[in-house]
């Protein structure tokens, strides 16, 4: 499921990934250490993040959630991290108002 931005043109005009499954505890995370797909961190040089790291770990969810596709998010969002992260991430307003409100409808308010 894609959330629209808004309807003006820019940056905040980009759907956020909001998969349905993407609380599915099965699924496959990516873990130790990655690089992000050339389309979520498109500037080079393209860098190798540990994300054993909390550092590394929020700077993947932060270009994930604002550039990442549905299988981006699948693959490198957990959700539980996600609530334990959240204080710590740096997302535009639209990003972060339709993650809180994804994450509220699957978890109830867990968000501060």
């Amino acid at each position: 499921m894609v959330t629209p931005r808004s309807r003006t043109l820019g940056p905040a005009s980009r759907p956020v990934a909001l998969p349905r499954d993407g609380d599915d505890a099965s699924a496959n995370r990516a873990s130790g250490r990655v690089v992000v797909p050339q389309h979520v961190r498109w500037s080079d040089p393209q860098l190798t993040y540990d994300l054993g790291d909390r550092a590394d770990r929020i700077r993947v969810y932060e270009q994930v959630m604002r550039e990442g596709t549905e299988d981006d998010v699948r693959r490198f969002v957990d959700v539980p991290t996600l609530v334990d992260l959240w204080d710590d991430l740096v997302l535009p307003p639209a990003v972060r108002a339709a993650w809180a409100t994804w994450l509220e409808s699957r978890l109830g308010p867990v968000l501060p």
